[in-house]
């Protein structure tokens, strides 16, 4: 059986400066084969020590049990606030609290199925520009990065990709993520706020041109709620909601910060997870064809979703395989025991659903593609205790039931209308703003 890629792990004992050098390279690469198997690991720095975290009893403790007093740390986040400011991504505390109690009901109960209309019209047009490149080699990334976007335009704002606005902020959001917006001096070094950050220039124009795009479309909404034309999608839902223990909602300056996540989580994220998936069932064809089975009567009904079982467990898996956000880091506000070891206020800890879902003491053939395991009572443990694609707790992803819409939804129909086999040497996953191939993924499309 050949294993899907995995890349390289360094030697257990490197510098910092070697450290530095390969986690701008790649953060994958730049970690220890250990962190597979290990309970706990300590890293240390002379700024810092960090502790990733891969004991299912300490990651219950970090994110559900006690999740106020391990906040995000500003550490991965650093890089990302020219883009993001003050989003609910970032904050932690009651103004992400608050945040959260705007947010969330527009993700509550039937609105997946409110928007699902969307959802179907970007994964026809998304079948249709594939049907362009029929019996040729494609790039996949580059079309699911295009497919995730439409879904997020159409259901937050009613607007295709092909909008003007709506392009060019996909344009600017794909040179943004090329400056490596993450790997920035603070990442490393905790620095004064008052300090310079020295964000590459790239980073800072993009994030500015994005922010100022998505600006005009929330002011152009904002007057459109005031008008009573609003179209009823998740910007004007969002922007409409008042807090229900302050009365407040979102201004147009809170709602720049908010929809910039919303694009970078939910296209970003979105796009890498399926597109290794589409490289999975195309390099394991007995799956794509059990796909392709169950997706030959699919129909624009929402509760066609519930039928997508297989698409769902492949689904499932890629996102074990490769989690979009690889790492994720707290910061301990207190002194803290873990396993026999203290730990002060002020340290990281790593959370990593990377070597999580790949831990060879919890899992059953961790570095196997294998979707039937969901159904096994190690993948359904597992489920429950070592598998957090989407975070955990009170900080869990809320679209994270909108992505578990949209991928299946996506993958069964372009394996309904494309047979799909891979071209040319196996991608090599590498992380940066979330886990992508280093050359891209290239795949052959034939019309079924």
């Amino acid at each position: 059986m050949t294993l899907p890629p995995k890349p390289a792990a360094r030697p257990d004992n490197v510098s910092l400066r070697q450290y530095v050098r390969l986690f701008r390279k790649d953060i994958l690469s730049a970690q220890p084969a250990r962190l597979y198997r290990a309970w706990m690991a300590e890293f240390r720095t002379p700024f810092f020590r960090s502790y990733l975290l891969n004991q299912p009893d300490l990651l219950k403790t970090v994110l559900k049990d006690r999740p106020d007093d391990f906040p995000k740390s500003s550490r991965i986040s650093e890089g990302l606030r020219p883009l993001l400011g003050n989003s609910v991504f970032l904050t932690n505390g009651e103004t992400w609290k608050r945040q959260r109690r705007i947010i969330d009901p527009a993700f509550e109960g039937g609105r997946l199925r409110d928007t699902f209309a969307a959802m179907w019209a970007a994964s026809e047009a998304a079948v249709r520009r594939l049907q362009a490149h029929e019996g040729r080699v494609v790039e996949i990334e580059e079309e699911t990065s295009h497919a995730a976007a439409d879904v997020i335009f159409r259901t937050l704002f009613s607007i295709p990709i092909e909008h003007d606005i709506a392009s060019q902020v996909f344009d600017q959001f794909r040179a943004y993520q090329r400056s490596q917006p993450i790997l920035n001096l603070a990442a490393f070094v905790p620095l004064p706020r008052w300090f310079p950050r020295f964000f590459r220039r790239e980073t800072k124009a993009t994030a500015a041109a994005i922010r100022g795009l998505i600006r005009q479309l929330t002011e152009e909404r904002m007057a459109a709620i005031r008008a009573g034309t609003a179209p009823d999608d998740l910007a004007t839902k969002i922007m409409t909601t008042r807090d229900p223990q302050t009365g407040d909602r979102f201004d147009s300056a809170e709602m720049v910060d908010q929809v910039a996540i919303f694009f970078l989580a939910g296209h970003e994220t979105s796009a890498s997870a399926l597109a290794w998936a589409l490289y999975l069932v195309a390099a394991n064809p007995d799956w794509q064809e059990k796909i392709a089975s169950e997706a030959i009567d699919l129909q624009e009904n929402f509760g066609a979703i519930s039928r997508l079982k297989i698409s769902r467990d492949v689904f499932r898996e890629a996102l074990r395989l490769y989690p979009p956000v690889p790492m994720m880091v707290r910061q301990s506000t207190c002194p803290e025991r873990f396993r026999d070891r203290d730990i002060a206020p002020g340290a990281q800890m790593v959370l990593s659903p990377w070597h999580l879902h790949r831990h060879e003491r919890l899992w059953e053939n961790p570095d196997a593609f294998d979707p039937a395991r969901w159904g096994t009572e190690n993948g359904k443990q597992c489920a429950r205790e070592a598998y957090m694609p989407f975070s955990a707790g009170p900080r869990v992803c809320t679209g994270a039931g909108f992505a578990m819409v949209e991928g299946p939804l996506i993958l069964s129909m372009i394996v309904k209308h494309f047979r799909i086999t891979p071209q040319g040497p196996p991608p090599v996953p590498v992380a940066y703003l979330t886990v992508r191939s280093r050359d891209g993924i290239r795949l052959r499309l034939e019309r079924r």
